[in-house]
């Protein structure tokens, strides 16, 4: 799973919700224990914006995590 999904997942997890601010920074961490900071909130209104051209994996797996797509 790439980082801007899992810090997607984290979210929902934590505000049952996936109504990002578009400032809002996203932190995960790396395989070495890294954190990772980037725009999550930008991110996510990214992939809302760009639905009709994500792969049908790639919809499903932002489904699975709480995407709302309207």
């Amino acid at each position: 799973m790439d980082r801007q999904l899992a810090s997607a997942r984290q979210f929902f997890e934590r505000e049952g919700h996936l109504t990002v601010a578009r400032k809002h920074v996203g932190t995960v961490l790396s395989e070495d224990g890294a954190k990772l900071q980037f725009r999550l909130g930008a991110w996510v209104n990214s992939q809302r914006s760009r639905a009709a051209a994500l792969s049908p994996e790639r919809a499903e797996q932002l489904s699975k995590v709480g995407m709302r797509w309207s």
